[in-house]
């Protein structure tokens, strides 16, 4: 088998069609327009719209993705996503279950007899024998289920169909990426951790996120579809009298992580959507970055951190926030340590019997701007109604700054249906 870059083969053990150079229209070669949010701030973001035609791969499985990263390395490269890559598969195409990641010994049964609060306590996480071994096997799934993104990538989905299947897809420490018109479905942990002294009851704590941006820059991703998808968390059983919860999140952004837009996807059916900032401890970090911006994103049956932001300077407008009948929601809009949100012109939809003073949630004092925004249909100063409606958690207006970095500003009573009809992948154009 072989990958075919451009008009020469290059032997990897990938298989795709001819990949010519690309005509100016072609999505691959889009790159993020000026002033289009922070991911444009400075050099912009480009991606591997320069690549080479011998830079230019189409790949069917995570092995020939993998494969084509290590070709290209940091050179201009567009990477064209054909059909599903599941990552649960070994280098051969194989499918690979948790029992397959699970280290010798390890039994769920057993972990659980372990660490049943009436047995190893409330106050202090779990350690011994079985906590090693569900270490060691969340190890193994995490050398599969993590893939790493190299600088100067775009990475895009052909047609309505591509998608990326219980992956993690990491653009870690690197600068200048695109990802667009995928799919990211079901990343689950097969080993989640039990924390007993996480909140008043405990809690099972999963590893991998669909996307994380990760001490990168000058990224943007855009029409791509986040769900759980196959795995609903619903539908996963109780221990502990508490859901044993495979997903973590579907996009974070961590760790220094800066210049970042997101435009035109949909975030759905998840629990823990947007994570921008992960420890109030980390100001070394984080202080003076963590700057992304959101917009004409569409938000359906999430139930919290849409997203929940520390320290950045975070702009969030004309997105369509869609909150289902009989779904769990717990708020939309975070507040953490040190943000400096501007939530605006946006499109909330609650269903009857949600208290619109839960949109907003407040976790440290930090002010934000909540301008013009609209709750089915009629506008609604967010900031009053939350401190109405729970003054035990008031919130102050004024975020501290001004978005300058936006094109396009969409009325907000006319973002549901834009955005509805355009947001997501299979959309793109």
């Amino acid at each position: 088998m072989r990958i075919v870059v451009g008009c020469a083969a290059l032997v990897l053990g990938i298989t795709g069609p001819a990949a010519s150079a690309a005509p100016h229209h072609d999505p691959a070669r889009a790159v993020l327009a000026a002033h289009d949010g922070w991911g444009s701030a400075g050099a912009g973001t480009t991606g591997g719209s320069a690549a080479t035609a011998d830079h230019i791969y189409t790949v069917s499985s995570r092995a020939e993705l993998v494969a084509a990263f290590k070709d290209a390395g940091d050179a201009p490269k567009i990477i064209k996503v054909r059909g599903t890559l599941d990552f649960n598969t070994d280098d051969t195409g194989a499918g690979l279950s948790c029992d397959d990641y699970a280290a010798p010994g390890y039994r769920l049964e057993q972990y659980l007899a372990d660490y049943d609060p009436a047995v190893w306590g409330r106050d202090q996480v779990p350690s011994g024998p079985q906590e090693d071994l569900r270490d060691a096997s969340a190890a193994n799934q995490a050398a599969r289920v993590e893939v790493k993104v190299p600088a100067n990538t775009t990475v895009i989905g052909l047609g309505p169909h591509a998608r990326i299947l219980s992956g993690d897809l990491q653009i870690e420490n690197v600068d200048n990426v695109i990802v667009r018109n995928l799919t990211f479905e079901d990343a689950f942990d097969c080993f989640p951790q039990w924390d007993p002294t996480d909140g008043d009851t405990g809690n099972w704590n999963s590893e991998y996120d669909n996307l994380v941006v990760y001490g990168a820059t000058h990224v943007w991703l855009d029409h791509n579809t986040f769900t759980d998808g196959r795995r609903p968390d619903s539908a996963q059983p109780y221990y502990f009298g508490r859901i044993y919860q495979q997903h973590d999140g579907e996009l974070d952004v961590v760790k220094g992580a800066n210049y970042v837009t997101a435009s035109w996807n949909a975030f759905t059916d998840h629990d823990k959507t947007l994570l921008f900032g992960n420890s109030d401890s980390a100001t070394a970090t984080d202080a003076g970055k963590i700057k992304v911006t959101l917009h004409h994103n569409l938000f359906r049956s999430i139930t919290e951190r849409a997203p929940r932001v520390r320290f950045g300077q975070v702009d969030s407008y004309n997105n369509h926030f869609v909150i289902t009948p009989g779904q769990e929601y717990a708020y939309t809009f975070g507040v953490g340590k040190n943000s400096q949100l501007v939530a605006e012109h946006n499109a909330i939809t609650l269903a009857p019997g949600f208290d619109p003073a839960t949109i907003l949630k407040k976790w440290s004092e930090a002010p934000l701007t909540a301008d013009d925004n609209y709750v089915n249909g009629r506008r609604t100063d967010l900031i009053a109604v939350h401190n109405a409606g729970i003054p035990a958690e008031h919130l102050t207006s004024g975020a501290g700054w001004t978005p300058t970095l936006r094109t396009r500003v969409d009325n907000p009573r006319a973002v549901p249906h834009l955005v509805d009809r355009g947001a997501g992948a299979g959309k793109i154009h």
